[in-house]
């Protein structure tokens, strides 16, 4: 019994000093340390603001709920109520469904919202990491890589967009999958370190990535396909010259499965973003939207307003930009320097360093849009007419993603080859070590934000003494986001919401309500099956709502009472 307690500690202690374990949790400390005060408060404050994030606070909740309850109806939300479809007219974050199926209510909502938010950050340093580490990069290198890429500038000007900060998935899969190919950028393509489970993985992981939103893994799809249509063009040349296959069957297989997993899953979000469009044809977006959206090259160079470092140096360059939140673009200036510096010196194999440094021009060009030359076409907008969904990205800048992904494969490089310089024993090994820590330290300074963390305004007890259908007013702007937060206490049926469009049954019950309570507004409202009313009147000043509290209901046949602050209108 002694040996196999002794036995059992050793191999913990092998699990917790293991190279990826170590990984995983120095990516959880950064994460908290570097999004700090997001766990402060974490059942009543929120990163960023209080629109976005409260919007996708909802989408996680909901897809959990709709696990529990009722899967096949997933994509008709309460929210946006009659509406169908509601829960695909914007980024769906379906991906992290599994997290919805713990808690219930706001404060777990937004708690959920904050521990994934923080996950998100982690989980960009370790892939990141792992796929530095596969290409052939040093633990130094790995880490620095991840650090800039997980936490660069850039990404703080997304603070509300959790899916946009959703990309660890991206390096995890890519890492997986060139670990299963035996693949890295020192050493090439190595058929005895194939690993046909990892093959599986990646692709797995590729598939859970999209399922975050199509915002983010779009781009994945179409470079993932690209490599596929390289890897084969590769394999028949291969063929027709030495009369075998550099890949074995089990790898082939491995990769069929793999592939149409994640082509399968790729389909049937598309397919139901597809029915969105045929549904409601005001959702298409036109180019004109790329146009205003499309960043100015200077825009590269500037950093948002939440960098800890960079946020004042850059507040005069923001003013000049017409849409800062997508346009201050800085990877980061240690990225910059190291990345160029690991194209001439480097430890990866030169054909590789020039592929990467043609990745980071590419994606660099495409990211302006249609302030490339020429308008954008050819370049962004030429993708947008050419490729099936890409209209739908309409921000260029986005792309940042693979430009800072393939500057961190670069500045790995760099570093790996400076370690692999450095002598085995003596001064100069200790003096190198220390210089090292000066890109670590450059990186690190350049991820730490000040990133505003609002209270989350609590649910008015009117919408839970409300009887489903409901509306509440004012029903726009900011408060269709904060309607679908409180709608996660229950899951009430509500005509309140936001989405990238206005469906019909929406715009008819928000003009129809402007003049409420009177017998007109009253009978669509019944006829439509809505059957009560909350009214905030702190909120609707301003609004075409301003003085509804004010308003007469006697002899229309509906209640009035007030609950704490707000006025909830029963119509049955």
């Amino acid at each position: 019994m002694a040996g196999r307690l002794a036995a059992a500690g050793r191999t913990a202690s092998r699990l917790l000093r293991h190279e990826w374990t170590l990984a995983s949790l120095a990516g959880l400390l950064l994460a908290v340390v570097l999004t700090w005060p997001t766990l402060k408060n974490p059942w009543t404050t929120i990163p960023g603001d209080l629109a976005d994030p409260t919007l996708q606070t909802w989408q996680v909740a909901w897809a959990g709920h709709a696990l529990l309850t009722d899967p096949l109806a997933i994509w008709h939300a309460n929210a946006l109520w009659p509406a169908t479809y509601s829960y695909v007219y914007t980024d769906t974050l379906l991906g992290y469904a599994p997290a919805g199926l713990f808690g219930s209510g706001v404060e777990a909502a937004v708690f959920r919202y904050n521990l994934l938010f923080v996950f998100a950050y982690a989980l960009a340093f370790v892939g990141a990491y792992a796929l530095v580490r596969q290409l052939g990069g040093v633990r130094t290198a790995a880490a620095v890589a991840g650090i800039a890429w997980a936490f660069a500038p850039w990404r703080m000007a997304h603070s509300g967009h959790l899916n946009i900060l959703s990309t660890g998935g991206i390096a995890l899969c890519l890492a997986m999958l060139a670990r299963g190919h035996g693949w890295s950028l020192r050493e090439g393509h190595r058929p005895d370190l194939h690993r046909p489970g990892w093959i599986v993985a990646g692709w797995l992981v590729a598939a859970w990535q999209v399922s975050l939103g199509l915002a983010i893994g779009l781009p994945l799809i179409y470079i993932l396909a690209a490599a596929g249509v390289v890897v084969a063009v590769g394999l028949g040349w291969s063929r027709w010259r030495g009369g075998r296959w550099v890949l074995g069957r089990r790898v082939v297989v491995a990769n069929l499965v793999g592939g149409a997993l994640f082509g399968a899953v790729c389909i049937w979000l598309g397919t139901t973003y597809l029915k969105v469009v045929e549904l409601y044809p005001q959702a298409r977006r036109d180019l004109s939207w790329t146009e205003m959206f499309s960043p100015p090259l200077r825009g590269y160079l500037v950093a948002p307003a939440d960098s800890w470092l960079w946020g004042d140096y850059f507040e005069t360059a923001r003013s000049q930009l017409s849409w800062p939140p997508e346009m201050t673009l800085l990877p980061g200036v240690t990225l910059i320097m190291l990345g160029v510096a690991g194209l001439s010196y480097s430890a990866f194999r030169l054909r590789y360093r020039l592929m990467l440094g043609l990745g980071v021009l590419v994606s660099g060009a495409l990211g302006l849009g249609s302030n490339l030359a020429g308008g954008g076409d050819p370049g962004y907008l030429t993708l947008s007419r050419l490729l099936p969904g890409w209209d739908a990205l309409r921000t260029p800048g986005r792309l940042m993603v693979w430009t800072s992904l393939l500057l961190a494969v670069l500045a790995a490089g760099a570093i790996t080859e400076f370690v692999r310089q450095l002598p085995d024993t003596g001064w100069q090994r200790v003096a190198g070590r220390i210089v090292l820590v000066v890109p670590l330290v450059l990186v690190l300074a350049e991820g730490v934000n000040r990133t505003p963390h609002p209270e989350v305004p609590p649910a008015p007890t009117a919408i839970s003494a409300a009887p489903e259908p409901l509306l509440v007013l004012p029903g726009e702007g900011i408060s269709e986001f904060h309607v679908m937060l409180w709608s996660t206490e229950g899951f009430p049926r509500v005509a309140n919401g936001f989405a990238n469009f206005v469906p019909p049954s929406q715009q008819d019950i928000r003009t129809m309500s402007m003049s409420f309570p009177d017998p007109g507004s009253i009978a669509f409202l019944r006829q439509a099956g809505i059957r009560s009313v909350v009214v905030l009147p702190d909120r609707l000043a301003g609004t075409p709502w301003d003085g509804v509290t004010f308003r007469p209901v006697e002899g229309l046949g509906i209640t009035r009472e007030e609950i704490d602050g707000a006025v909830l209108y029963r119509l049955d």
